[in-house]
């Protein structure tokens, strides 16, 4: 130990040398040959095995143990130096290891990118294997159901502002479910499978996961039944309240704060108005080993299939919950930071309206020009480019055709085509009567706007506000 804290002074000395010479602009060969010997008492000093420091890399092995039975579903890879590497199954591990990189204790974020499962996708049912994913979390320490209020808040206003059907939220409580396990009499080493076990509820029938629970985990009979009893209940905050009073689960500590934790949020949920959105359901168990409190998932109501429209089957379109454990997994020194979050399902939802348009008729705009700059006679290009810029400059979505004697019929007919909605002509009796030909594609209607009107009118048109001069 002597000789190392020896060696070690060395290196410092010496590299307090090397900066000095560099800040006295010394020879470029004195600096040298100070930094070889730099790096020969590094060499002889070797690595110091007691201060090894948990180094976190962006990519190994991050993924490993957060997932539960879902882990089947992560792609795992190697690369070139036989290193385990997988592709992010979520945006929720990765953000959990960010803040534990960065050592942030406080932030509220939004995050949209691609996620990847191993899964056997089912375009009709938004299943996929590569897709997209929006998440808004909330880090940090607060005052109880705050922070997760508000994260329900959100997640309704923005399947309310999509206009995709009727939603229900289903909420529970991880500790709720642990302790009526526990009460049930489940081996504490079969909590999270048979948590699983319990999520597939809403896909398949009790009969069908009590099989499973039995047959294939090896529980008891007795105690699928026991579970049987509390998970296929589904209410509001007056479960709540009755399972605060149910003498066994009541018993159970976890099982308690979970309860009282829920019946605060709906307190906040009531005060945001939309508690008619939320149902308490037991049988919500989110397969996910990482949360740890409230977990909450948004599924469409069903509706009887309009002729010709196909029944829409897509699960859950948005879900998420508490997770206050995550980043204390990732942080050296087991830091915690408390965290809540929620994830959209980004292309289930797309496949729901997508099928809904199909089923009306009703084309998807792949665009959102408004107005499509068009010639009625050949060599009017440069016209054509003048008045688009004229339209750019202005703050107006426009393009054009990329030719220079389109026909008229075919720039008509990609307006169709696109969904845009406003067409501009030029042509050699507009330039002399300085007027611009407007044409609505749905109407057919045209009428002749003056050049210099033609941006407001095209503004009034698209419901663009107006320039107040």
């Amino acid at each position: 130990m002597a000789e190392r804290a020896a060696l070690e002074e060395l290196v410092k000395l010496q590299g307090e040398r090397v900066r000095g010479l560099k800040q006295q602009k010394a020879s470029a060969e004195l600096i040298e040959e100070e930094v070889a010997k730099l790096l020969k008492l590094k060499a002889q000093l070797g690595p110091d095995e007691s201060k090894q420091k948990f180094v976190l890399k962006t990519p190994k092995e991050t993924l490993t143990g957060k997932y539960g039975e879902d882990s089947k579903l992560i792609y795992d890879l190697k690369d070139q130096g036989g290193e385990l590497l997988s592709l992010r199954y979520d945006l929720t591990v990765p953000f959990a290891r960010y803040l534990a990189m960065n050592k942030l204790n406080n932030i509220k974020r939004y995050h949209i990118a691609k996620v990847y499962r191993r899964d056997n996708p089912a375009m009709t049912r938004g299943r996929y294997r590569e897709f997209y994913q929006c998440d808004f979390d909330i880090a940090g320490n607060f005052d109880p159901m705050i922070p997760d209020a508000e994260c329900l808040k959100i997640m309704c206003e923005i399947l309310s502002s999509l206009q995709i059907g009727d939603f229900l939220v289903k909420v529970n409580d991880r500790r709720i479910l642990d302790g009526m396990f526990a009460i049930c009499g489940v081996p504490d080493s079969k909590f999270r499978t048979i948590c699983s076990s319990v999520d597939k509820l809403d896909k398949v029938s009790w009969e069908e996961v009590k099989n499973e629970m039995v047959g294939e985990k090896g529980l008891a009979p007795e105690v699928a039944d026991r579970i049987g009893d509390y998970v296929q209940q589904h209410g509001g905050v007056s479960l709540v309240e009755q399972l605060l009073q149910d003498p066994k689960l009541s018993q159970n500590k976890q099982a308690l704060e979970g309860l009282r934790d829920l019946k605060l949020l709906f307190e906040y949920l009531a005060l945001f108005g939309i508690d008619d959105k939320i149902s308490f359901d037991l049988s919500l168990a989110r397969g996910l080993d990482y949360y740890t409190g409230v977990i909450y998932e948004a599924v469409l109501l069903q509706t009887p299939a309009q002729a010709g429209e196909e029944p829409l089957g897509v699960g859950s379109v948005a879900a998420g919950g508490r997770y206050d454990g995550l980043v204390g997994m990732f942080d050296p020194k087991g830091r915690k930071v408390p965290c809540v979050g929620l994830s959209i399902g980004v292309e289930r939802i797309f496949s729901i309206v997508e099928q809904r348009l199909e089923a009306l008729e009703e084309k998807v705009r792949t665009t959102e020009t408004q107005v499509l700059v068009a010639s009625a006679q050949k060599k009017l290009l440069e016209e054509r480019l003048k008045l688009v810029s004229e339209l750019w400059d202005a703050g107006i979505k426009a393009e054009l055709l990329y030719k220079k004697n389109p026909k008229l019929l075919n720039q008509l007919q990609y307006c169709e085509e696109a969904g845009i909605p406003l067409v501009a002509i030029i042509g050699e009796q507009e330039l002399k009567d300085g007027v611009i030909k407007l044409r609505s594609v749905t109407s057919r209607e045209e009428v002749d706007v003056r050049r210099e009107d033609l941006v407001e009118e095209i503004k009034r048109r698209t419901g663009q506000p107006l320039c107040v001069c």
